[in-house]
């Protein structure tokens, strides 16, 4: 049984969602305590709990604590057989965190599945479905076919966003628990991921959305303007921000923007492509044009770093990366990515070298 610190470092939710998609893909127990134990509200939180049922359902787990509040959790897996799965969140709860659990098990375990997923698409402290599509999903095309669609926007805090996700593996590893033999099964097919440079930045993409109740007001043309203006004043490639306004339950705006390049004397990669975004959610009394403003700045910063994975990204792919072998280069290590290498290796050991310096993590091919 694997024990897990769940208030190690950065103390969140995503603890606990990583170490699910780890212990279903390896078929190794955990059992984790103090989850979210910082947190104003500690335990587990309902966006939490549909991770958990979701991969009982596909584990044929064994669980203990899987309720509300709970800061103790067992996870037993069972035999992994993917299936098409139908989740509200009942919130606006994200979807895309609630992908951190799912897609790990999901694109090696060698059989194609649909999910229907209704919750928020776009909020704070979690990653837009926008970004999920045009900056994450490029990065997993070496692992799986993902087809991933936006059907309903969904804004705090009544949700009801939609998505669909079409998942076809090019593998079936799910259950394999010998570490060294899954990674050395992946890395037969798999190319490591070389995200160590950015190369030359092509050109510059956005997508501005709001609720139709803001269309008046011009708010996705003006968050879309404002960093589209920033953007083409900073950086000497094409910019092109859509705008866009959807009919949600709860009025809302959000901007996401991704910055494309091709590696040195290359065109662009599509197996191992150099993607990097921002975003920014609006809030109630926050001009929409700060709401871009806010987007674009991070997005230069990102840019100028010369780090070729964002923030954002940096996180989400040490699972992949870890499996597949390869390097990143980051503008900063967060906790969130630190805290991700920490349970990553809890199942597959110590596989990490960290260049501070340069701000490079490495996993060595020959684990």
């Amino acid at each position: 049984m694997i024990s897990i610190e769940g208030d190690y470092l950065e103390g969140g939710g995503q603890i606990i969602r990583t170490a699910l998609a780890m212990s279903a893909l390896t078929g190794k127990a955990f059992e984790a305590a103090d989850i979210r134990k910082a947190r104003s509200n500690p335990g587990i939180k309902a966006q939490h709990l549909h991770c958990i049922k979701a991969l009982e359902q596909l584990c044929d787990a064994t669980t203990e604590g899987a309720e509300l509040g709970s800061t103790r959790l067992k996870f037993i897996p069972g035999s992994f057989r993917a299936k098409n799965l139908e989740i509200d969140i009942g919130t606006a709860g994200s979807i895309s965190l609630l992908l951190q659990s799912l897609l790990v098990p999901l694109m090696f375990s060698g059989k194609k599945c649909k999910l229907t997923l209704t919750g928020g698409t776009s909020g704070k402290w979690q990653m837009p479905f926008d970004y999920f599509i045009n900056v994450f999903a490029p990065h997993l095309r070496k692992f799986a076919r993902i087809d991933a669609k936006l059907l309903r926007r969904g804004y705090y805090p009544k949700g009801g966003g939609k998505v669909e996700l079409r998942i076809d593996p090019k593998s079936s590893m799910t259950g394999t628990s010998d570490p060294g033999k899954l990674i050395q099964e992946i890395r037969e097919y798999v190319k490591p991921i070389d995200l160590a440079e950015q190369g030359e930045l092509l050109q510059i993409k956005g997508i501005s959305h709001a609720s139709t109740k803001l269309e008046n007001a011009n708010v996705a043309e003006r968050q879309a303007r404002e960093a589209a203006n920033m953007l083409k004043a900073r950086f000497d490639c094409p910019v092109n921000v859509q705008t866009e306004y959807a009919d949600t339950y709860s009025p809302g705006s959000g901007i996401t923007l991704w910055a494309i390049f091709a590696k040195s004397g290359e065109d662009v990669d599509f197996l191992d492509p150099v993607i990097i975004g921002s975003d920014a959610i609006g809030e109630r009394g926050k001009p929409a044009e700060k709401v871009g403003r806010d987007a674009a700045q991070e997005l230069a910063e990102e840019i100028n770093s010369k780090a070729a994975a964002d923030q954002h990204l940096e996180d989400n792919i040490i699972p992949f990366l870890a499996l597949a072998g390869g390097r990143i280069k980051v503008a900063k290590l967060t906790d969130h990515t630190r805290t991700n290498m920490y349970i990553v290796e809890k199942f597959l050991g110590g596989l990490f070298d960290i260049d501070e310096q340069e701000k490079i993590i490495q996993v060595k091919r020959e684990k």
